[in-house]
């Protein structure tokens, strides 16, 4: 399977989980990105099935409603049965690297609000430890050059992602050259920092199932 092929096979493995929650007063939780997207395609035929769902980001909002999915906000639905979406990294214990696509604190919100975060992803994002791919920290803008001297300090290499703001109006420091063996304490060291507003470690609140794309199909992983 082409790595395409893989994401639209984890979006409908991680539909057939779905589909036994949906009931009318049902709302679920939608991630953002490429492998989100095609989960949010294959609920179409279900759209009429449940209440609706809370999205992690506006492009996603909108992806919902082209599908004739209703949109909730998260202060209405309350706690959600399920959070769907993928990731950019995870490890054995199912801690996280998310915010490649800067949706990283709606995400982190909506996954927290979850009784269950599946992860859907392709082979490429697993990883022994965490750290290859560059962590995503959503600052405040006035804040950008101290958290990046702060994120020096803890071992990192943080390069400011030019052009792009947040859903929530804050700009992105991406930091490289990262070796996260303590996924839960760095992402309470980081989101210490004044200036930040979350980081996209999802340790503190990791996935519950992963289910990862293969050439010979889906696997279902448990820690």
């Amino acid at each position: 399977m082409t790595a395409d092929e893989m994401k639209k096979a984890v979006a409908m493995a991680a539909l057939d989980l779905v589909k036994p929650m949906l009931a009318a007063d049902v709302v679920i939780g939608i991630g953002t990105g490429s492998t989100a997207n095609h989960f949010i395609d294959a609920l179409k035929p279900y759209a009429n099935d449940f209440l609706g769902a809370v999205a992690s980001s506006d492009a996603s909002a909108q992806r919902l409603k082209a599908n004739g999915v209703d949109v909730l906000e998260l202060n209405s639905a309350g706690t959600l049965p399920v959070y769907v979406d993928g990731a950019d990294e995870f490890d054995p214990r199912f801690n996280l690297i998310k915010g490649g696509g800067a949706a990283l604190t709606r995400e982190k919100i909506v996954a927290q609000a979850s009784q269950q975060f599946i992860c859907i992803v392709d082979g490429s994002k697993q990883v022994p430890v965490l750290g290859n791919f560059p962590l995503p920290v959503e600052v405040i803008p006035m804040a950008r050059s101290l958290v990046a001297r702060e994120l020096v300090k803890l071992g990192g290499d943080p390069v400011y992602r030019e052009g792009v703001i947040t859903d929530n109006g804050n700009v992105i420091l991406d930091v490289h050259n990262l070796s996260i063996t303590d996924p839960k304490g760095l992402e309470a060291a980081i989101n210490n920092l004044p200036g930040v507003v979350c980081n996209g470690l999802f340790a503190l609140r990791g996935a519950d199932v992963v289910l990862m794309g293969t050439p010979d199909g889906v696997q279902s992983l448990s820690i």
